[in-house]
């Protein structure tokens, strides 16, 4: 359980840009116990590797597999066609749909609630990977499970909003 908590400190700490990433043993160690986030996207997409790059400036090990056709993985994984976006990933058991914000894949890890994971639907300008200037526009992380959905977090926050 220690090693556990360890990594979920360090993933808190590298997200907020408190311990950079690679840096002394502490890290190396910590980042080497983290799950690997495994992302399904299409070879062209450009907001897919935005959103890959911004997982792993928040510590993620990422590993990412291109497909022409992510319909049979979208069905597969249980993800509906309202909640669905350009790409999905699987870390530690969830699903993860679209351009969830890192900060959310790590509260999700930490509660672990009874679900199959986490969406953004479609593709909301100002998510992470969608970003275009200053533009925020709002948009809701979706937590679901085969019978349920419900708001786990609305965006953009008071905190993200530029000043």
């Amino acid at each position: 359980m220690v090693d556990c908590q360890s990594r979920r400190k360090f993933l808190k700490l590298s997200a907020v840009g408190l311990i950079p990433l690679g840096i002394g043993p502490l890290a190396r160690s910590a980042f080497a116990e983290t799950p690997v986030l495994k992302v399904y996207k299409l070879p062209s997409c450009g907001c897919c590797g935005a959103w890959v790059e911004h997982m792993r400036d928040a510590g993620f090990r990422v590993e990412t597999t291109d497909f022409t056709d992510l319909r049979p993985i979208k069905n597969k994984l249980g993800i509906f066609p309202k909640l669905q976006s350009c790409h999905s990933a699987v870390i530690d058991g969830y699903v993860i749909e679209g351009h969830v914000p890192a900060r959310e894949i790590l509260r999700l890890l930490k509660d672990r609630p009874k679900a199959i994971g986490l969406a953004v639907p479609g593709m909301p300008v100002g998510s992470p990977g969608m970003e275009h200037g200053s533009r925020h526009d709002p948009f809701q992380v979706i937590l679901f499970s085969s019978t349920h959905r419900s708001v786990f977090a609305t965006y953009p926050q008071h905190n993200d909003m530029k000043a």
